[in-house]
């Protein structure tokens, strides 16, 4: 008997897509989408691509791009037209195609979550948005997930540090424009007071304490340009050839384009 169990994220998935249609669920998305549109609303382009646990819970869908397309990891007849079935990890898209590559707690809900961010980054063209939706486990919500034994819904999720995901982006070239947690209330689905709610609001205050029960990370693609190295020979006992202009920088056209002089040597070419 093996110590340790596969996680199955393909049915810790489908209860939280199921767990959406709750009333917490239902307040969740809500809050997520206003917090979508207000960080998103500026941005314009071609294509934004929206990878997260269905198609049924759409993200920004008041943006200013050509093309909207949106990410299923499950295939099932209800599919409408332009939904494009497959893993996180693993998108049939050609580098440097989108936009705006938007993550709905895509990385809670995977086996490979770095992988995730990796597949984001190459279909994503240079000066390009990402947008990272994942839930915190330095909250009331986290708490509840690390002490209950059920991982139904929200609570089979990884739960990631947020700054471990702002590491992960940086690595990967990204600039880190906005990060804060969101969603100041209790992870209860009967209704709360209005006083429950300030008293939330009040820990969260400007963001210090990271109370929210998720996260939105908005990151740019940076453009690296590489910086030409310079030779390795010394500039006084390199010549240019007649006729062939400039010395290139590398070692196998400097072989073709230049000839070293030598103390003992006649000063001719071969």
């Amino acid at each position: 008997m093996p110590s340790h169990v596969p996680v199955d994220y393909a049915i810790r998935h489908d209860s939280f897509e199921r767990w959406y249609q709750t009333p917490l669920g239902r307040a969740l998305l809500a809050d997520q989408r206003a917090c979508v549109d207000t960080h998103l609303s500026n941005l314009t382009g071609a294509r934004q691509l929206q990878v997260g646990i269905s198609h049924r819970f759409p993200l920004a869908s008041g943006t200013d791009f050509s093309q909207k397309i949106v990410t299923t990891p499950h295939w099932s007849p209800a599919i409408p037209d332009g939904v494009t079935v497959c893993d996180a990890d693993e998108l049939p898209f050609p580098g440097d195609s989108m936009d705006l590559v938007i993550l709905h707690h895509t990385a809670d809900f995977s086996p490979h979550p770095h992988q995730v961010l990796r597949e984001a980054s190459r279909v994503l063209r240079g000066e390009g948005s990402i947008l990272l939706i994942g839930f915190n486990p330095l909250s009331l919500w986290g708490l509840r997930r690390a002490i209950s034994r059920s991982r139904s819904g929200p609570w089979g999720g990884r739960f990631l540090m947020r700054s471990r995901m702002e590491d992960w982006l940086r690595l990967l070239d990204f600039s880190v424009e906005y990060s804060r947690s969101c969603f100041n209330r209790l992870p209860l689905q009967r209704p709360v007071s209005d006083r429950s709610v300030a008293f939330m609001d009040s820990l969260s205050g400007n963001g210090i304490l990271p109370v929210g029960a998720y996260y939105c990370i908005l990151a740019k693609k940076r453009v690296c340009s590489r910086i030409p190295r310079r030779p390795v020979w010394r500039q006084q006992k390199v010549i240019p050839l007649p006729g062939t202009g400039a010395v290139s920088a590398s070692r196998g056209s400097v072989s073709r384009t230049c000839i070293e002089t030598s103390n003992h040597g006649s000063g001719h070419g071969r």
